[in-house]
């Protein structure tokens, strides 16, 4: 890559181009836009000084007095259960796999061993983060929006479990106290995926599970037998969690410092680009690609250039049936598309008669007790296939903006750190969390990202290790146990 590199910068078209983009570079640094969105953010005084703050220390207070009296010290000294990142990283490691309720005990445990080291040792503080305040905000009003709900009794479990999995987010990101951890984590997720992937590469070759007749038009694509679910049921969810994955294992590779470490994560990445082609989902391939192209971008500019002969080479490489799929993209003959575009229409009526504002309560239950009303050509459907879309029919267009800040200052945050990292390992982890949450994205606006809890779960884990990737030559090296 290097070599590459090196014949590109001195043949005469690569100085030409280096200079065109370093012009173009320096006026959109200079813009007072970029410089606006790059400034520093609110630090940490600012939210110590809030009112929630001082409540929480309130509270913490008096349950380690609390603690103390009970001498619950002498009875959890040495326990496994103060391995807050244990536990965290078994719950985030083993979700792809695991049922949901599983992953949900397993986070649990989690929280109590958070909430114990902070009892135990007064003198240890919340990690701060930028993005965290509107985590929480966002858990709240789904939390609160659950009891609003048109069916209060269906939206509980979904509204508990997206609250829980949410501000799990922010006890992993106070679980993991060392760059060592941080990594194992991260090795943990990439080594997962590209389990998660071999197994789905199997089922495509020895046609195991479950497969749906809703997941593909047989009369367009009657060459697409099978697609892959592998642990996550459905291809589509299959696909939204490799586009956070893929990326990982990217930068893995990419800061690898041996060959043998090199191949290992080259069969990772290679395995999960597999499953992604063998999923057919249309919405994670354009993810994917968009991911890819943030990716290039923010490595080397002048890779883009690459594009249209990686693009052609494609063309020749792949089979018929994935590149007529791909090109099939916006044909609303497509039953597929055209339902996604009806339901769409539904929801917006169903929004627009005044459910905008409070939504109807998260879950399907909720969602199929009001949308039938509004539905075009009796279509059902258990969500509204766009993540944006689902936040506002869940609990109100409020959850949607708050949303919308949380990946904002989630990408603030990562590109303020990228600006001033002079470290490679760390800047290509900030590179990858930044493009799988932008890829992340495209996806979800084609499809319910969240209707699969453990979907929904490693997101929020996938924003906890980014945020803490930002920071990750300020953590100390430290050991997996503490």
């Amino acid at each position: 890559m290097r070599q590459v590199l090196d014949i590109w910068n001195a043949s005469v078209l690569g100085r030409l181009l280096a200079a065109v983009c370093l012009w173009f570079g320096r006026q959109w640094e200079g813009s007072w836009v970029i410089r606006r969105f790059l400034s520093p953010m609110a630090g940490e005084e600012s939210s110590r000084s809030s009112v929630f703050f001082r409540l929480w220390t309130w509270v913490r207070r008096w349950l380690s007095r609390l603690y103390a009296a009970l001498h619950l010290d002498r009875l959890f000294a040495g326990s496994i259960f103060l391995q807050t990142w244990l536990w965290c990283a078994a719950a985030a490691a083993l979700a792809p796999v695991l049922p949901t309720m599983c992953v949900a005990a397993l986070a649990m445990v989690g929280y109590g061993s958070l909430a114990l080291n902070l009892l135990r040792s007064r003198e240890r503080q919340l990690a701060y983060s930028p993005v965290n305040r509107f985590i929480l905000l966002y858990a709240a009003l789904y939390l609160a929006g659950t009891f609003f709900s048109a069916d209060l009794r269906g939206s509980l479990p979904a509204g508990a479990l997206t609250a829980a999995f949410t501000v799990f987010s922010v006890v992993l990101y106070n679980a993991v106290t060392g760059r060592r951890q941080l990594d194992a984590l991260i090795a943990l997720l990439v080594l997962m995926g590209a389990a998660v992937s071999c197994y789905g590469i199997l089922q495509y070759l020895f046609r195991w599970g479950y497969q749906s007749a809703a997941w593909v038009d047989s009369s367009m694509f009657a060459s697409i037998q099978f697609r892959v679910p592998s642990t996550l049921d459905n291809p589509n969810m299959l696909g939204q969690y490799l586009i956070l994955m893929i990326p990982l294992g990217g930068a893995k590779l990419l800061s690898a410092r041996d060959w043998w470490t090199r191949l290992l994560w080259f069969c990772c990445c290679g395995a999960m680009c597999l499953c992604m082609i063998l999923t057919f989902s249309r919405g994670a391939w354009l993810g994917l690609l968009f991911a890819g192209l943030i990716f290039v971008m923010l490595i080397n500019p002048r890779l883009i250039l690459l594009a249209p002969v990686v693009l052609a080479a494609l063309y020749f490489v792949l089979p018929e049936s994935v590149i007529g799929r791909f090109t099939s993209i916006g044909n609303l003959s497509d039953n597929s598309t055209s339902y996604r575009v009806f339901i769409w229409m539904g929801v917006l009526d169903m929004l627009a008669s005044g459910y905008w504002l409070c939504g109807i309560g998260p879950g399907s239950s909720a969602f199929n007790r009001v949308y039938p009303a509004f539905s075009y050509h009796t279509i059902e459907a258990p969500h509204a296939h766009n993540l944006f879309l689902q936040i506002v029919c869940d609990v109100g267009v409020c959850a949607l903006a708050v949303f919308v800040m949380v990946i904002f200052q989630y990408c603030r945050n990562l590109c303020v750190a990228l600006k001033d990292e002079k470290d490679w390992a760390s800047r290509i982890l900030q590179i990858a969390f930044l493009s799988g949450v932008c890829g992340f994205m495209v996806q979800a606006m084609t499809d319910y990202s969240f209707y699969n809890y453990r979907v929904m779960f490693l997101f929020w884990v996938y924003l906890a290790l980014g945020s803490l990737c930002a920071r990750r030559d300020r953590l100390p090296q430290g050991g997996l146990l503490v």
